[in-house]
């Protein structure tokens, strides 16, 4: 489907059922884009086959969301998914498309492809996705959302959540059905207010379990979060260990299992309204048990300026390290192919975040 083709699809929902003058029926989209200078060194030389190296205005993701409530027991959504990849070129995907049935904010149940527990959960306590994909999203071992069954609740009037899903594995991108679920979960709990602790797992098989494909191994992840949000200030810290987290070893036995392991801290806070100072790190080791020595070092600091409500700019640099190897990341592949050097990314520019 083409991209004119797609988006008009979605735009004839829209306008269909704001025909009805439907009270309950809400069109909304956001987007993000930037303009920006970029590099890629692989020891200190320009990586040349790299068509993101340079400067550029680009727009990285556009939705485009119809939200339908029936009543109060029942909705749907549908929301478009226009993205520029590391390919330079625009994809568009279904993100959303579901059907949602509750009892009260205790029991929500969703079927179709709706958010994944945890990817949403932190990308709302970090509060700069626009800017960068949270650490699991950066490095390709979570997405944000895929098709399957969601379950979800909040308790105690909202002091403790908890969210579930049964999914095919593969991410909202690709609705290929598998023979067994991959299963996500995710319990929080805010002892106060401002302060959130999370744990959260998964596992399965990648979505690799299709008819005629052997997939001998199991790939799981666990996740850990602690955030403070009050006031002017965001401060979080998250972790997470990933086991077999390859579509390789998931389906051979040949190929030796392996451990990611990393961590991610973040901090902002408002100075002078309406001007943000933030800024964040990330450390990963992908290979722990078969290259210990391939090691990410991701950074990020930046302005904030909200010059209207829906608006958001930022004045950012983004820097990335990956010593003794090759990283595939939302950034494209940051590393060297000289053994013992260092691959190095730098990005800087104007980031906009706009919501309607």
């Amino acid at each position: 489907m083409s991209l004119k083709h797609a988006l008009a699809a979605v735009l004839a929902v829209g306008a269909a059922s704001a025909a009805v003058a439907d009270p309950t029926t809400k069109i909304s989209g956001k987007a993000y884009a930037d303009f920006t200078y970029r590099d890629n060194h692989d020891d200190g030389t320009d990586l040349a086959a790299d068509r993101l190296v340079g400067t550029n205005l680009d727009l990285k993701r556009f939705y485009l969301t119809v939200d339908h409530s029936f009543d109060e027991h029942f909705a749907a959504r549908i929301r478009s998914d226009v993205g520029n990849e590391v390919n330079g070129k625009y994809n568009i995907f279904v993100k959303h498309a579901y059907i949602e049935g509750k009892t009260g904010p205790e029991l929500v149940l969703r079927a179709g492809s709706a958010d994944l527990p945890w990817v949403p959960f932190v990308e709302d306590l970090y509060g700069f996705r626009y800017v960068e994909n949270i650490l699991v999203d950066r490095i390709k071992v979570a997405t944000s959302a895929d098709w399957g069954l969601h379950l979800s609740g909040k308790l105690v009037d909202g002091l403790a959540t908890y969210a579930v899903s049964a999914v095919n594995g593969r991410g909202y991108g690709d609705p290929t059905r598998t023979q067994s679920p991959t299963v996500e979960g995710r319990v929080s709990v805010r002892p106060v207010k401002e302060l959130t602790l999370a744990i959260g797992a998964q596992g399965g098989k990648l979505g690799q379990n299709v008819v005629g494909t052997p997939t001998p191994r199991t790939a799981s992840r666990y996740d850990a979060l602690i955030a403070f949000v009050g006031g002017p200030a965001r401060v979080g810290v998250t972790g997470f260990l990933a086991k077999n987290y390859d579509k390789k070893i998931v389906t051979d036995v040949t190929v030796p299992m392996d451990k990611a392991i990393g961590g991610s801290a973040w901090a902002s806070v408002e100075l002078v309204e309406p001007f943000t100072l933030f800024g964040r790190f990330d450390y990963v080791k992908p290979k722990k048990d078969t290259k210990s020595d391939l090691k990410d070092y991701y950074w990020n600091v930046g302005l904030q300026y909200k010059p209207v409500k829906p608006l958001d700019l930022a004045l950012v640099y983004k820097g990335e390290q990956v010593k003794d190897g090759t990283l595939s990341t939302s950034n494209g592949t940051i590393g060297s192919s000289v053994a013992g050097a260092k691959g190095k990314y730098n990005e800087v520019g104007l980031f906009a975040q706009y919501s309607f």
